[in-house]
């Protein structure tokens, strides 16, 4: 299974490490020659303080590099990232793609809560990254807000990730329509609806199929206020059978999903089950734990439900905003 980085957090610039390669940025104001381009994941931003435009840190990529050793690109914020969208440097990495050809991880949006919250991010349509590299391998996506996917087949991909605070349902039915025969790595943080997370179970259902997804490993449906619906569909969803890790973290997972997850399909067949900020009972985080005796279960960050005041009992997902 492709190796993942072990410390990935929706707060994280990856300025340092992506895809396993030490990250080396890429500004206008550069001079010195980046050595050895095949061993580092190449970064462009506008600044911190969004100093120069996207399009002019794109062009000193073109410039400053050989752009047909380069391996992994990460794109951090660009100029106004909450008020303008990601088209344009969509648009420049699609037309650009034939200078990129050992391209094979793309990291779109790598920007910080100190730039902008998750659900700021004004993503696009990301289709065409698709659709340009066909030797892809890697695609992961921050922000949700105006994001869009089109169903397309890519013979290559093998890691597909969308970091949001909402994922749009119109989203979620494209990942399922997508014809991705490569990919082993899913992750989708659903969010809440309140940021644009309006998938439902029924939405998710060709994903837990796997009829398009046959050399999956992994799948992770995480930061979802609807998490214990989604737990009780996992549990019979023929899609497990050949997962080795499952992720239904983040999100506001209680005892009634994990009573539902562990009366379904055996899971003692996975390398780790990943839980972690959840809404268990001590009692119940247990009986997880003694039901999977050979399974790596992170039932890390237990949180409380909250009272509103109202007498309603409220239970929040890790990342939304």
């Amino acid at each position: 299974m492709i190796p993942y980085d072990t410390y990935f957090g929706y707060k994280h610039r990856y300025d340092e490490t992506y895809a396993g390669l030490p990250v080396t940025e890429v500004a206008p104001w550069q001079e010195e020659a980046i050595p050895d381009l095949t061993s580092v994941a190449v970064r462009i931003s506008s600044g911190w303080g969004e100093d120069y435009p996207i399009a002019e840190a794109f062009g000193a990529l073109l410039t400053q590099v050989d752009t047909a050793a380069v391996p992994a690109i990460v794109i951090g914020g660009w100029n106004d990232c909450y008020g303008k969208s990601s088209e344009q440097i969509v648009g420049l990495l699609a037309e650009n793609a034939a200078r990129f050809p050992g391209l094979r991880s793309l990291f779109l949006g790598a920007i910080s809560s100190d730039e902008a919250e998750i659900s700021w991010i004004q993503q696009s349509d990301v289709t065409p990254l698709l659709e340009a590299f066909p030797r892809l391998e890697r695609l992961e996506v921050r922000g949700g807000s105006g994001l869009r996917l089109r169903p397309v087949r890519h013979e290559s991909l093998r890691m597909l990730r969308f970091e949001t605070g909402g994922l749009p349902a119109e989203v979620v039915r494209a990942v399922g329509a997508c014809d991705l025969p490569a990919l082993e790595h899913l992750d989708l943080w659903l969010g809440e609806e309140n940021y644009g997370g309006d998938a439902t179970v029924a939405d998710l259902a060709p994903i837990l199929s796997g009829e398009r997804l046959p050399a999956l490993r992994h799948l992770g449906l995480q930061d979802s206020e609807i998490q214990d619906e989604i737990a009780a569909t996992v549990a019979s969803a023929p899609v497990v059978a050949r997962l080795e890790s499952l992720a239904l973290s983040m999100g506001t997972l209680t005892d009634a999903g994990a009573e539902a997850l562990l009366g379904g399909q055996p899971l003692t067949h996975l390398h780790t089950l990943d839980l972690h900020h959840h809404f268990l009972t001590d009692a119940m985080a247990a009986r997880v734990t003694e039901a999977l005796p050979g399974v790596e279960v992170d039932l890390s960050e237990q949180e409380e439900a909250e009272d509103d005041g109202d007498g309603e009992v409220w239970r929040y997902v890790a990342v939304s905003e």
